[in-house]
Order: structure tokens, then sequence, then C-alpha cells
């Protein structure tokens, strides 16, 4: 018989296991908690009661209900698991508030709730809401519940906005939350699983934002924690030279974001709302076994030096642009800009005139357009309003 798998308690109970009573004591901890993977209160010691997950048929059953196709966390292993990465960046000790995307059934919700943390549940589906806010009117204001998308905020046309849409900017004000500094801590953290057929242009999405400074990043650093694909994952880190993942989106979230992974699990530990059948993607180039929860934090120091959100639509483009063809020289790019202009710098940068697009790092190509900012030949390039006018055709 397996060993039993102690339960994640109370933020309580959290605080006592530090103490150095409780460290001498082990043998409290196994015979004063009643620990069971599904269904019933969990209950400790200290006679506080957790929150109720429910049976395991009851969680299937309410992914099932769900009319679109979407992947949940219905484990309580899994939300315990979840729970302490975030505890572990300091959830709990920064006191800041918890958006939850699209917490489904609430395994996670409940698992975060009984750590300690101020929950806002932000659900797009009307088939969960009925139960969460069951689970809101229980609580003492731990809890907001909003019938909302996360992921579709802030949408283009917005006059005559209707749940599940809705923009940051109301949000933000029913909950209270203030604009604070750049260089100020983070106000609030996300967590959510990103859907894999919208996780690319959700990842760009993300990296224009923050580098405009709109949306949700008008509030502050806000920090992301999400469930990507482990393909999507590493085209986020891939590193210089790799001509097969490196691309404009690496570059730009690595200037953009500090990225760290925090745990992988595989695709068949989440329940899936088509069929009861578990959907596990095949890829055949890149290994895409699990699905990572990554950290994604806007960097404290990235409006410094000469970029800014009035100029970061030109350094996009300028990445871009210089990426489409990994394999190409750099100095035929930059003198394509700017003829003539491109030797000069690169010795300005110290790089070599062979150095091809995809071997510069995302720090050099920072360094570059700080560069090229300064530079009036560059600064006055026809191509540069060029390329402003495609993109803003594009819009």
């Amino acid at each position: 018989m397996p060993p039993v798998q102690l339960s994640r308690v109370s933020w309580r109970l959290f605080l006592l296991r530090r103490s150095p009573v409780f460290v001498s004591c082990s043998w409290l901890q196994t015979r004063c908690l009643r620990a069971r993977t599904w269904g019933g209160l969990y209950q400790h010691a200290l006679g506080d009661e957790l929150l109720d997950f429910g049976s395991e048929g009851e969680v299937v059953e309410k992914t099932q209900a769900c009319p679109s196709f979407r992947r949940f966390i219905g484990s309580p292993a899994l939300a315990r698991t979840v729970t302490d990465c975030l505890e572990a960046g300091g959830l709990l000790s920064s006191g800041v508030p918890v958006f939850e995307c699209n917490p489904g059934p609430g395994v996670l919700t409940r698992t975060l709730l009984d750590a300690g943390a101020q929950v806002v549940a932000l659900e797009s589906d009307k088939v969960f809401l009925p139960d969460l806010k069951a689970l809101r009117n229980n609580l003492n204001g731990q809890l907001e519940v909003f019938h909302c998308d996360f992921f579709r905020l802030d949408p283009l046309h917005h006059r005559s906005v209707k749940p599940p849409f809705m923009t940051s900017e109301k949000l933000f004000e029913k909950l209270g939350i203030s604009r604070v500094p750049w260089t100020a801590d983070v106000p609030v953290k996300v967590v959510g699983i990103v859907s894999h057929k919208n996780e690319r242009h959700m990842l760009w999405k993300l990296v224009y934002l923050l580098l405009d400074q709109s949306s949700i990043f008008r509030y502050g650093r806000i920090e992301l924690n999400m469930f990507i694909s482990e393909k999507g994952y590493k085209k986020l880190i891939a590193k210089p030279g790799d001509m097969r993942s490196y691309t404009a989106l690496s570059v730009l979230a690595q200037i953009a974001f500090d990225i760290q992974l925090l745990h992988m699990e595989p695709w068949s530990s989440f329940l899936t709302s088509k069929c009861g059948r578990l959907s596990v993607l095949k890829s055949v180039l890149v290994p895409d076994d699990h699905l990572c929860l990554v950290r994604i934090t806007p960097r404290r120091n990235l409006f410094t030096g000469c970029l800014s959100p009035s100029n970061s639509d030109t350094f996009v483009l300028m990445v871009k642009t210089y990426l489409t063809k990994r394999k190409a020289k750099l100095l035929n790019k930059l003198n394509s800009w700017s003829p003539g202009n491109g030797q000069n710098l690169l010795e300005q940068l110290k790089l070599p005139d062979d150095i091809l697009t995809g071997n510069l790092c995302p720090e050099d190509y920072k360094r570059l357009f700080q560069a090229m900012d300064h530079n009036l030949e560059f600064n006055q390039s026809w191509i540069i309003e060029a390329l402003q006018n495609q993109e803003t055709k594009k819009l």
C-alpha cells in the first residue's frame, strides 16, 4: 500500500511548520493530518477545515459541462504543486492579489485560498460561475469572482463591452488596484493555462502590451505564472545560434521578461472538456510532452537607456525584420536600412563583420537599437518610416 500523501494545509499550519517545536515533533504531522487525494474536507490538528474539492467524479462532470475546449487543473495534488511554486515566489509574504484565469471547477482556487492567498477568479464560461460565487459568499472577502476572459482583456472596440469581455481599467477599478511606478514591486500575480491554440498569439500580445506599457501593464510589473507548452517555453528561452527556435519572439521576450521555469507536468495530468478524454499534442522536431509552469516577470530595468514605450514599436519592427532570415548577415541588413553605414555601426559595437542575425544575443539587439537611435543616418532612414506605415496599415 503506498504511503499516504499529506495535503497542503492552511496558512496557519504553514507558519506552525516553521517553528522549532513542530520540526522536532515530526510525528505530530503524521498523526494529526488526515489527507485524501479526492473528496471530503481536509482536516488538521488545529481544528480548521480546508475547502471541499468534491469527488473526482464531480470535478470531471463539471469540466464536461464546459461548452468550449479547455484544459483544467482537476487534481488536488497538482493544485498543491502549483501553489507551492507560487509560495516559493513570495505569494503570501507579498500580500498581492492573485488573478486566476479560467479557474473552471475551482480546484486550484480552493488550494490558493487555503494557503491564504487573496484570489480574484476571472472565469469566461458561465457554467462555472454559480459554484465560484457560492464559494465566494462563504468567505469573508478573500475571493472575488468576475465573468471575464483575462486573455481577451481590452478588446479593440470596447465602447459596448459585455462579459466575458472587459477592460483592464474597469477590472482594476472594481478591485481598487491603483497604478504603481514601474520600478516598484509586483502589484498583481496572474496564474492560468494558456490555450495551446492561441499560445503564440497570446505570447506576442503580452510582449506588445508590455513594451507599450498598455492594458494590465499600465498598472505596473504584473507577474504572470502561466502553463504553456514545452515547445512554446523552449522557443521563449532559445539561444542565439539555434536557427530553428531562436526567433524575434525569443529576443523580445528575453529582453522584456525574466523567464523562470517553475514546474513541468505531463499533458495527461490535466482534465479536458472534450469527451472526457485527455488531449496530448504530438511534436516531431521539438519535444512537447509537458505543460510548463513558467513565471514571466517584467524586468525592472527594461525602460532604461534609449528604450521607452514611445519608441518600442520601432524596436519590435527592427527585431522582426532582422530575424526574418536568421542566416542573413547583419551587415547586409544594416546597409539596407542606411547604405554604407553598417560597417561603422558594427565597429562601434565591436561585432564581427560576418555575424549573422541569428547569432546576435538579445542584449546586443538592444545595444544595436540604442546605437541606431543615436545615429542620425539610421534615425532618418526611409525604411523606418516605411515599416511604421506598414504596421499602421495592419492595425
